[in-house]
């Protein structure tokens, strides 16, 4: 996959459903000049959350959308690829969206799609990743970086990081992840998109 050439910054979407501190730590990576790069689209499959409050006080444009409203996955991800591509998007980051991604997403953007998931992969897959790690007891928990693939948590991995905790808050423990989520992002983004000239 070719990035954009040296000098030009790299054009960024971030697809989020929540909160969006993730897509907050690379927006303002951006905006601080620690990434070559610009967020131009930020998809998001719920109006009305936060990250897309986020994304205004950042003026990044949004796209914001009810999956109910579309005949199909296929109809909603062919609107979404056609944005993409009109924006000249060369690396999609997901931040928090809680959505599978379908053929038509994978295929137009074949390794150029990653994920940020807060575990040790093949460890503890899911939309309740902390909260099953924690109720098992481990004593390492951490933060993969991985592309995405058809699979749920799938693909291959990009970077992790180990956080050791043998604490019983698991406020804290969030706390701990999401603060390892928000550098090692930015950094992995970094090298994924140096990396390719």
């Amino acid at each position: 996959m070719t990035m954009t050439n040296a000098g030009q910054k790299t054009r960024l979407a971030v697809f989020a459903s929540g909160n969006g501190s993730n897509f907050e730590a690379l927006a303002q990576a951006c905006a601080d000049g620690r990434l070559n790069a610009e967020i131009v689209l930020l998809v998001c499959d719920k109006p009305g959350a936060y990250v897309c409050e986020r994304a205004g006080r950042f003026g990044i444009e949004t796209f914001a959308f009810r999956p109910k409203e579309y005949a199909s996955k296929a109809e909603y991800e062919r609107r979404i690829v056609g944005l993409l591509d009109d924006k000249g998007v060369e690396l999609v980051c997901l931040a928090g969206y809680m959505r599978i991604l379908s053929d038509v997403m994978l295929e137009a953007y074949r390794d150029r799609i990653v994920n940020i998931h807060p575990s040790l992969l093949p460890a503890f897959k899911g939309a309740h990743a902390i909260r099953d790690a924690f109720d098992y007891g481990v004593k390492v928990y951490g933060v993969t970086i991985h592309y995405v693939n058809g699979e749920l948590d799938g693909g291959r991995i990009v970077d992790q990081r180990a956080i050791y905790y043998d604490g019983d808050d698991i406020d804290e423990l969030e706390a701990k992840i999401h603060a390892v989520e928000h550098v090692l992002y930015v950094d992995t983004v970094a090298r994924l998109i140096g990396s390719r000239g």
